[in-house]
């Protein structure tokens, strides 16, 4: 059968006209696909909106993977149609009627007709349910420019069009909007400017859900994440120069920081007084993650320092929040690192605003208090000092330069963060942070053991120091 039979059984039937046994196979395979570690029952294909009939046809396919619990996962799907013969087999998702479907975000000239969908603002509908791209820039996609995509594909995908804009499409979907959208739009009104301005987004709408399919922001040339920048400068025995870009760093979170927290009249922003529940949960939290990470734990010699200390790290959980947590609590960025910051000829612009991905939504959007996404930094600085070493066999940062590190950033942050967010004093910005640093480092403990094994005495030795050190 001809390509345009495959097209016309798109377009008449939608979902049915989907092989639904090659469908599974392939989206088990990619690497955004994020329920690999569960058993499902069944997938399905449970929307398709044609985009642009072409030919070939460009659609987008909405998936769900159901677990044996009942409980589901849904995924955009764009796709394209394309002979069976010359097409690259990592693309092809299923066979039908004499062609093949593909995946169309790994084509970049599917990727440019999406582009220009966005550009145009289009709106296509099927159903009761449609598609809405939305352009909020001044300058438009050129056609026939360079597309490419941009790293390694983790939970999103991302493709960077004339080295100008860069697309980001979430391929697991929530309903609701996208933090990363919510926020990028807040912070632009508000004035920050140290993000990678928002120039679109496209969503989905229906009777399954509203949500968020994916945004378009500026892209930021010439710029290096803060994560390689630092292991850099370790490597070339630049570390210490390194401590003024770390100290600016401090500056922008400070910022970043009182900005989420300037509006007091919008209920998705306006900074929070902490209730007793919250410090409830917090405490629960870090209680939880010390029976995971310790119950069943390997007899590991790296492990040798905390093993069968755990009801000694919980006995520290009482100390550090009978003051309460203090400060206010706001808006955060939720997954903060140095890879989350790039550094260029305009200083540092501050990305993936989207919270951890592993996140409920509802966890994401969560109001949390700004030393959270501190000690997530903090832990950076640890891990880019022994990094090269661990990574490479280099040479480790040069002694006592963590130390320096995270006091150059701590300085920074204060500068230009409003006090009131915070603790009262230093003992009580300090205790709080100690709190979140060490909710970081039993996550960490657990991802090392699960996915690194050999990385598991930087986790070993941040506990080991806590368990050390007086709680004051």
């Amino acid at each position: 059968m001809a390509l345009s039979e495959l097209d016309a059984r798109l377009i008449a039937e939608g979902t049915a006209a989907v092989p639904g046994d090659e469908l599974a196979g392939w989206v088990v395979a990619q690497r955004w696909f994020g329920a690999k570690s569960r058993e499902f029952a069944q997938f399905n294909a449970i929307d398709l909106l044609v985009l642009d009939a072409g030919p070939p046809l460009l659609a987008l396919l909405l998936i769900e993977a159901r677990q044996h619990s009942g409980t589901h996962e849904l995924y955009q799907l764009p796709i394209v149609t394309r002979p069976q013969e010359g097409v690259a087999p990592e693309q092809v998702i299923a066979h039908a009627d004499g062609a093949a479907i593909c995946d169309a975000l790994q084509d970049p000239h599917e990727i440019a007709r999406l582009g220009a969908l966005m550009v145009a603002a289009q709106s296509v509908e099927r159903d009761g349910s449609d598609v809405r791209f939305c352009w909020d820039g001044v300058e438009r996609l050129e056609p026939g420019g360079q597309v490419r995509m941009m790293g390694v594909e983790q939970s999103n995908s991302s493709v960077v069009f004339d080295e100008r804009f860069a697309l980001k499409a979430f391929r697991r979907l929530e309903a609701g909007t996208n933090p990363e959208l919510e926020m990028l739009r807040f912070l632009d009104a508000h004035g920050f400017p140290n993000i990678a301005r928002l120039e679109g987004s496209y969503s989905y709408h229906g009777p399954l859900m509203d949500a968020t399919l994916g945004i378009m922001q500026r892209f930021v040339p010439h710029a290096g994440d803060g994560w390689q920048l630092a292991l850099e400068a370790i490597r070339d025995g630049r570390a210490e120069e390194f401590l003024t870009q770390i100290a600016d760093l401090g500056r922008v979170t400070g910022r970043m920081h009182a900005v989420l927290a300037s509006d007091p009249e919008d209920p998705d922003f306006a900074p929070e007084e902490p209730s007793e529940e919250h410090i409830a949960l917090v405490s629960a939290t870090i209680d939880e993650q010390i029976d995971r990470s310790f119950i069943g734990m390997p007899e590991l010699e790296s492990l040798a320092p905390i093993y069968g200390r755990s009801e000694e790290l919980r006995d520290r959980l009482p100390e550090l929040t009978k003051q309460g947590v203090g400060g206010r609590l706001i808006r955060t960025h939720g997954d903060y690192h140095l890879g989350q910051a790039v550094y260029g000829s305009g200083g540092w612009t501050v990305l993936d605003f989207e919270g951890e991905p592993g996140r409920p939504m509802r966890e994401r959007r969560r109001k949390r208090s700004p030393l959270r996404d501190v000690a997530g930094m903090l832990r950076s600085f640890t891990y880019a000092a022994l990094a090269g070493e661990l990574l490479h066999g280099q040479r480790p940062a040069p002694e006592g330069w963590e130390a320096r590190a995270r006091e150059r950033f701590l300085e920074g942050y204060l500068e230009e963060v409003d006090r009131r967010l915070l603790p009262v004093g230093d003992r009580g910005i300090a205790k709080l942070l100690t709190l979140f640093e060490l909710e970081k480092v039993l996550y960490e403990l657990r991802y090392e053991l699960d996915n690194r094994p050999d990385w598991v005495a930087v986790p070993v030795a941040a506990i080991g120091r806590m368990l050390e050190e007086p709680v004051t």
